[in-house]
């Protein structure tokens, strides 16, 4: 079927309206968790859905939460240095509310919490989550013990503020009801819908029901790196990854110009108990979250709304190798002391050690540019329009979501500037890509820029450009900077084009750097 015939059997009296659209985005999951992707994290719905559905192997976000968010909201590469959401720029959900489209949200937002840039000034007619980062998971009206307070407020539904919870309460499993609800609400209409389930499982802080985390007790006791090689292993089994590229050392220095933290070898780790229960309670946290993506699909089952829903799923960055700030960690060490890990009155980070396992096989994990801070699993499933059982490997990125969910809703993009991504419909069907594909990505000081095959990094701790053929090597382990200086030089200027249009900034201090 040609992209002409497809987009026209959309209006077809055998498919008399245009599809239903679920966008799904996980928080902070690695791109080996899920267990389609060689994870051992039980994740049956997902990996059904991956059966079902298509999945692609070089599918790229923005390196952290809200970078990546605006980016797939708009269409658009992040801007730094101000607003994400900025005047003249348009959402998908604006974009397809304008299209006859109803429209509904649960889950993260992180993009603004005053008008004109909350969920209801932006295209959801319906909103239910947290505004902020992060939040408690068991209670959300209780305040972060650390991070100065980043965390832990700003929980609304639609325009209202909500300060109270029930006993029992958990927000992974409020934003799973709340999406089934909305669609069995919105399939009673004549009109198609759009829903965004934004997750924040399994970002920080570490929370996770008890029955949860007993599904995973001593899984994890042979350390990060036992479990980074399994992985390895496995997607090289499932065709995943390619026998010639190898697995790369783990960077032992986290090494963010606000961190010098030095990840241990396990067999050094002085408490390795308590160390594996955070990689125990972080599983349990995706576990919980794909039970509620089951119920999901239950509800579009259920209405009979299947058939013509297209759902997308993602993750936001890589693993988070995240730490308090070095001023915080003795408040944090001291705040968690004795407390139930990963209950409602501890705050646990998970870590770099195990951030090196949940983005194997590549190298470093969210807020780095290398591909295991940037890459996510990505699924797509519409059942008799998207290939089953298929792997794409173009490379294709987050900003492509609002031109390819755009087209299929028969909808115009009114925004300014002009789109940046591109539509995947043709691909969905399993045609051409469209050409040569250029993405750059800046964070904390860390950059990279690919074109085609090529990719050139620049890293906040050695300070140089390296430069990779993913092709051969796309787990970053042979530097060709000295071989190719002429096509370095190309990608480094195509790097400080693109910085030019998003603010990046090409040069100075780290001081400069924190233009999150």
């Amino acid at each position: 079927m040609t992209r002409r015939d497809f987009l026209a059997s959309l209006s077809s009296a055998a498919a008399p309206r245009r599809p239903n659209i679920v966008l799904i985005v996980a928080d902070d999951l690695g791109f080996s968790d899920l267990g389609c992707y060689g994870g051992e994290i039980r994740t049956p719905n997902l990996d059904r859905m991956a059966a079902e559905g298509t999945r692609y192997s070089q599918f790229y976000n923005c390196a952290v939460c809200v970078a990546t968010r605006a980016s797939l909201l708009t269409g658009l590469h992040p801007r730094f240095g101000g607003e994400r959401l900025r005047p003249g720029m348009r959402t998908v959900a604006e974009t397809l509310r304008n299209a006859g489209y109803r429209t509904a949200m649960s889950g993260k937002w992180h993009l603004g919490a005053q008008e004109p840039n909350r969920p209801v000034d932006r295209g959801f007619e319906e909103y239910y989550g947290v505004m902020s980062g992060s939040c408690n998971y068991f209670d959300p009206s209780i305040p972060s013990p650390f991070t100065k307070g980043r965390a832990g407020h700003g929980f609304v539904h639609n325009d209202r503020k909500v300060s109270s919870f029930p006993d029992g309460y958990y927000t992974t499993d409020a934003f799973s009801r709340h999406a089934a609800s909305e669609i069995r609400r919105q399939a009673r209409s004549d009109r198609p819908f759009f829903l965004h389930l934004a997750y924040t499982a399994p970002h920080f802080p570490l929370q996770a029901r008890a029955e949860d985390i007993a599904k995973y007790r001593g899984r994890y006791r042979r350390g990060y790196e036992v479990l980074r090689r399994q992985r390895y292993e496995r997607m090289r089994r499932i065709g995943l990854i390619r026998d010639g590229w190898g697995l790369p050392a783990v960077d032992r220095r986290l090494g963010e110009f606000r961190y010098d933290y030095q990840v241990a070898a396990w067999r050094s780790e002085p408490d390795r108990d308590r160390e594996q229960r955070l990689m125990e309670i972080y599983a349990a946290m995706v576990d919980r979250m794909d039970f509620g993506i089951g119920l999901v699909m239950e509800a579009l089952r259920e209405t009979g709304a299947d058939s013509n829903t297209i759902v997308l799923f993602l993750s936001d960055n890589g693993g988070c190798a995240s730490l308090p700030l070095p001023e915080e960690m003795p408040a944090y060490h001291a705040y968690n002391r004795g407390r139930i890990l990963g209950g409602r009155d501890s705050y646990l980070f998970c870590g770099p050690g195990w951030a090196t396992a949940q983005s194997a096989p590549f190298r470093r994990y969210k807020t780095w540019t290398y591909e295991g801070g940037i890459t996510t699993p990505f699924i797509v499933r519409w059942p008799a329009k998207v290939p089953a059982n298929v792997w794409r490997h173009e490379p294709a990125h987050v900003a492509d979501l609002l031109p390819t969910l755009a087209e299929l809703g028969g909808a115009r993009y009114e925004g300014s500037p002009a789109l940046e991504g591109r539509s995947l419909v043709s691909a969905f069907q399993g045609g051409s890509a469209g050409g040569t594909r250029e993405f750059g990505w800046f964070l904390y000081g860390n950059r990279a820029y690919r074109e085609g095959p090529w990719k050139a990094v620049w890293g906040a701790t050695n300070f140089r450009w390296e430069l990779f053929n993913m092709d051969e090597d796309r787990t970053e382990t042979h530097d060709l900077a000295s071989r190719e200086p002429e096509r370095l030089a190309r990608l480094t200027r195509r790097w400080e084009e693109w910085a030019g249009t998003t603010g990046a900034p090409a040069t100075g201090t780290p001081a400069d750097w924190n233009v999150y």
